[in-house]
């Protein structure tokens, strides 16, 4: 029994070690010799694989990919500007591992393989189209091909309109309607699915080809009645974007700065982009020159473009070319009611943009039963009120969870930053949002009694105590990987702590006074995501305004700007207004806003997928130990976990 047992395990290792042989030698072939016909005129500057996604070419993206699960060589096959891509590729840092394999004529999906037969016969390869843009999972497509052994292994994924490989009760492909088009028959039945243009082979496949101009199909139908297996792997669900129609371009752009979290990206060769108006989401290129002042919503531009000093929307701009879009188009539409997703942050609340009559409005949908919602509701006619820019509430349906606000579009000041700005605009935007901090802890909060919601919500000892739970359970046991729940010192530390916090002065606060949650319409700060005020320390907001992971401060603006805030409610409270106070809870409140922090971009990050947030984590883990450094003697424990674990 027990030799059964070490021999089979032996055997699966046996397996295992031959599997990442097979993987380290996989080579790549990526086809790229088409006209790219649909996407003209911007294919006349391009061809599709060079076309840059935030600065990176197609094709560029998909063989990094690649190298993260084989070292293996590229082949590429060329026709149209093929001294674009070879030029290209004598400048990559792949250059020693790419073939170019030339056609003319063009040979198709199957005899572009045949021709490069003698690049691929070593060994097992994955075809992908260079026009693609997916998250579909290399390791799942390889592991299934190689433990399968199939002769080809198909990346499919269920898309009506292409659903045209039909396959038999266990995933094998037996037909493919309207070979080499794409178009499924209508008059057939039986299971169906769309290939995605990524697949493996094992070489055998090439044996199927004949020379010549042909499809891909052709082999897998050949194989398939010869007795091979060819596989559809089912990938539904996945991110997939073809590359053909300038539609598909810009919505992979959009989608890419989505995944990223960002709004808005500029090639660093941009120069003076400070003075652009910008909504929306935004990517500018490498080699565009800016006029003085133009306007930009959700617009792209691309590689040598010259942008003048005029309104663009909705529209890919090129050296000699404009393409106008739709914002639906740009942006994408839920299908069940047409309504536009915008907003990239950490809620899982949904938010639309739609219609109001002529104006653009902002729908909001809460899960059922989410308390914020009826706070958001109360907050925002409270703080109207008052005069806190908030947007305006335009209608509210209880029993859909859903209310309607007025549309501040899209740039957020943490947006407008990453563009560029001089110290003394960087100043006065963040004087305009410290002025509303300041209405915030003073007019609002005299008049509290009229909002019993708020009122009632109060960050107290135990919210500081949560706090810090979330910051070792969510990323230094989360993230980290460090377990410290029984360090007695430590958890006696985090006591004191929120202790300390907990005895400043209390008045309302937003919570999370971060860049990202103020809007700039008009140049003016308006916010949003303040459902989440409570009563606490008022140094708890400036922590987060002017110690924020999302933008970098210099210390001397960030000096300025705290006396400024300082200055501002001593003008209001006199006498009441205690200024060593307010700096010690300062300092206390930073902490606890950095762990805060870094405990929700573990859990954005791991829990709720959104990998965007780990990019902020080395800043607010040197914000924090900048931070812990002065307060050593005070906390000793947390210092020695902040300086020495979590680098």
């Amino acid at each position: 029994m027990y030799i059964y047992i070490i021999a089979k395990n032996v055997l699966v290792f046996v397996i295992y070690i031959s599997m990442q042989n097979h993987k380290n030698r996989l080579t790549i072939f990526l086809p790229a010799a088409g006209l790219g016909e649909r996407l003209r005129p911007i294919t006349y500057h391009k061809p599709k694989p060079l076309l840059p996604i935030l600065g990176k070419p197609l094709i560029e993206s998909i063989i990094e990919k690649f190298s993260l699960v084989s070292s293996g060589n590229i082949g590429i096959n060329l026709h149209y500007k093929a001294d674009m891509l070879r030029e290209w590729g004598k400048s990559s840092i792949f250059s020693e591992r790419i073939e170019f394999f030339y056609e003319d004529p063009i040979l198709g999906t199957g005899g572009a393989l045949k021709n490069a037969e003698k690049f691929l016969f070593d060994g097992h390869f994955i075809v992908h189209n260079s026009d693609i843009v997916s998250d579909i999972d290399f390791s799942i497509l390889i592991e299934t091909h190689l433990a399968e052994g199939n002769i080809a292994t198909l990346a499919m994924h269920d898309y009506p309109k292409y659903n045209n490989v039909v396959l038999n009760d266990k995933g094998y492909v037996i037909d493919v309607e309207n070979a080499g088009t794409s178009m499924p028959n209508p008059d057939t039945g039986g299971k169906k699915s769309a290939y995605t243009g990524i697949a493996i082979y094992s070489p055998e496949i090439l044996k199927f080809l004949p020379q010549g101009v042909s499809h891909a199909t052709v082999a897998w139908l050949a194989a398939a009645k010869a007795g091979h297996k060819v596989k559809a792997l089912d990938f539904t669900g996945c991110c997939w974007n073809d590359i053909g129609t300038p539609q598909a371009y810009a919505s992979a752009i959009i989608d890419a700065l989505r995944a990223d979290g960002e709004t808005i990206y500029i090639h660093q060769s941009v120069k003076d982009c400070s003075n652009i108006e910008m909504d929306g989401y935004i990517a500018i290129e490498k080699g565009c020159v800016l006029d003085k002042k133009p306007s930009l919503r959700n617009c792209i531009a691309l590689e040598g473009s010259r942008i003048e000093s005029k309104i663009y929307e909705n529209r890919i701009i090129g050296p000699d070319f404009e393409i106008p879009l739709s914002e639906a188009e740009m942006l994408g539409v839920d299908n069940d009611n047409g309504l536009i997703l915008i907003g990239t942050g950490g809620s899982d609340r949904r938010y639309y943009r739609t219609k109001k009559g002529n104006e653009n409005a902002v729908l909001v949908k809460y899960a059922k039963d989410d308390p914020d919602f009826k706070r958001h509701i109360e907050y925002t006619r409270f703080f109207k009120k008052y005069g806190i820019p908030v947007p305006e509430l335009i209608s509210v349906d209880v029993q859909n969870m859903t209310a309607m606000f007025e549309d501040l579009g899209d740039l957020s000041l943490y947006s407008r930053l990453g563009c560029g700005r001089e110290s003394g605009q960087i100043e006065d935007i963040y004087r305009k949002a410290i002025d509303i901090a300041v209405s915030i802890h003073t007019d609002v909060f005299r008049n509290i009694s009229e909002c019993p919601l708020l009122r009632e919500r109060i960050f107290d000892y135990e919210h500081f105590r949560w706090e810090t739970e979330y910051f070792i359970e969510r990323f230094v046991k989360g993230i980290k990987g460090i377990d410290v729940r029984d360090n007695a010192a430590l958890q006696n530390e985090f006591h004191m702590l929120a202790l300390k916090a907990d005895s400043f002065p209390k008045t309302v606060m937003h919570r999370d006074f971060q860049s990202q949650n103020i809007m700039l319409k008009n140049g003016s700060p308006r916010l949003i995501d303040y459902q989440g005020a409570r009563i606490g320390p008022p140094a708890y907001d400036i922590a987060s305004m002017l110690w924020d992971p999302y933008h970098r401060l210099d210390d001397n603006t960030r000096v300025k700007l705290v006396h400024y805030y300082m200055d501002r409610i001593e003008e209001i409270r006199n006498a009441e207004f205690n200024a060593d106070e307010f700096l010690e809870s300062l300092s206390v409140c930073r902490l606890q806003r950095h762990m805060q922090a870094l405990g929700a971009y573990g859990f954005l990050s791991s829990v709720k997928s959104k990998k965007y947030f780990l990019k902020h984590i080395p800043e607010c883990i040197r914000l924090l130990k900048e931070d812990i450094t002065p307060l050593k003697s005070e906390y000793p424990a947390l210092y020695e976990l902040v300086m020495l674990k979590l680098s």
